[in-house]
């Protein structure tokens, strides 16, 4: 078994390099990535809603609430 401190060196130093290997995105690649989540996410709750909305009023229509 090794030695905890060789092991959580060993585990830092191999995070480190694998880190160094990483291509960071651009600011402007970070944003048009944000700004495309977000209209995602706004379009998929409006989906939702209508859909809850229309399911809703089905149920309405066929239980007489």
């Amino acid at each position: 078994m090794k030695n905890p401190v060789t092991a959580i060196t060993t585990l830092y130093k191999e995070t480190m390099s694998e880190m160094r290997k990483c291509t960071w995105p651009t600011r402007n690649e970070l944003y048009e990535s944000t700004i495309l989540v977000i209209s995602f996410l706004i379009i998929l709750s409006v989906v939702v809603t209508i859909a809850d909305k229309v399911l809703l009023l089905l149920v309405r229509l066929i239980t007489g609430v």
